[in-house]
């Protein structure tokens, strides 16, 4: 089979490689997947570059990069009912503490790792539902229900803020989103936020209470923890909830822990990775949910080829793109 590989950590053009591997077995538990489409993720370019903090080299002798990806079961191993060969499916973690993950023509992993793909979502649109999908809903929905509370939505214009717009208005909540210039702010009003603001503002705290006319927020979608706690603390509403997804333009943030505290704030640092079983089982149906009621949209900004992958992950890095980029792998 075709796979892309990487030995070392470097420039993705210099590491990526095409090269034949033969194809997986699927193990006792396991399913082999004949992939569609391999998602390519900011955490996967961070991973390919050695972006890490504390790690100094790849973890394996050899990785196929990928955690997210879809494609169809064409065999299964021990203890997995024969029944699942040919069913469209969605992979999550695909290389997470793994050294071979989507990008490549087949996949060999734990068959709850491959979920079902309803009938009218594409390969390509499979391919964003692992981390982005997964981190969206339970950013949203991972304390319990919105219906009828407000939500913030931090950079609604990025794949996980639009998706996560969509799971709260689609989840009866009143939804606010941040985003910056025209058309990051047209994007998240067409996402669906009631109300969008330019996060570079000044008084943003007070133009998002003005709007809520002075009613705090009851949950928020943070891509940017460090860089808005502050704001954040003079919004969030008591027993509130911030749920993190990202700091990287403040990576060890001080909180102003007091205010916070008198307002007995959840900070919930989402790792989608890293979810209990119980919290990715209610991810995971909430998404099925959703995209059985056919009310997610996915934004899809580059369809490459498989050997374009050096290129997908310099796509992601530049920041030059308004959605996710896919590769196909068949």
């Amino acid at each position: 089979m075709r796979a892309i590989t990487y030995d070392r950590f470097g420039n993705a053009a210099e590491v990526l490689q095409l090269e034949a591997l033969p194809v997986p077995e699927a193990a006792d538990g396991e399913v082999l997947v004949r992939l569609h489409a391999s998602g390519a993720n900011p955490s996967d370019v961070r991973a390919r570059a050695g972006g890490r903090p504390g790690v100094t080299k790849p973890p394996f002798p050899k990785i196929t990069p990928h955690s997210d990806g879809s494609g169809v079961i064409e065999a299964v191993g021990v203890g997995v009912p024969e029944s699942r060969i040919g069913e469209r499916v969605w992979i999550w973690n695909g290389q997470w503490q793994r050294a071979f993950g989507t990008a490549a023509d087949y996949i060999a992993l734990p068959a709850d790792q491959a979920v079902a793909l309803p009938d009218h979502v594409s390969f390509e649109e499979g391919a964003v539902l692992g981390i982005p999908g997964i981190t969206a809903c339970h950013a949203v929905l991972g304390g319990g229900t919105v219906a009828g509370r407000k939500v913030l939505v931090s950079g609604g214009a990025g794949t996980v803020g639009r998706l996560a717009i969509q799971v709260a208005v689609a989840s009866g909540a009143q939804v606010l989103s941040t985003a910056r210039g025209e058309k990051g702010i047209q994007a998240a009003r067409d996402a669906g936020a009631d109300a969008v603001f330019d996060y570079s503002a000044e008084n943003l705290s007070d133009q998002i209470l003005e709007v809520t006319e002075g009613r705090p927020i009851d949950r928020i979608v943070e891509v940017e923890f460090g860089k808005n706690i502050e704001m954040n603390t003079k919004i969030i509403a008591e027993r509130g909830t911030i749920a993190a997804i990202g700091s990287a333009k403040d990576m060890t943030p001080v909180l102003p822990f007091y205010p916070l505290m008198f307002k007995a704030v959840t900070i919930d640092l989402v790792l989608v990775y890293i979810l209990s079983e119980a919290e990715r089982a209610a991810a995971i149906g909430n998404l099925t949910e959703l995209l059985d009621r056919k009310v997610l949209d996915f934004q899809i900004s580059h369809v490459l080829p498989l050997e374009d992958c050096a290129r997908a992950h310099e796509i992601i890095a530049s920041g030059n793109r308004s959605g996710s980029v896919i590769l196909k792998t068949s």
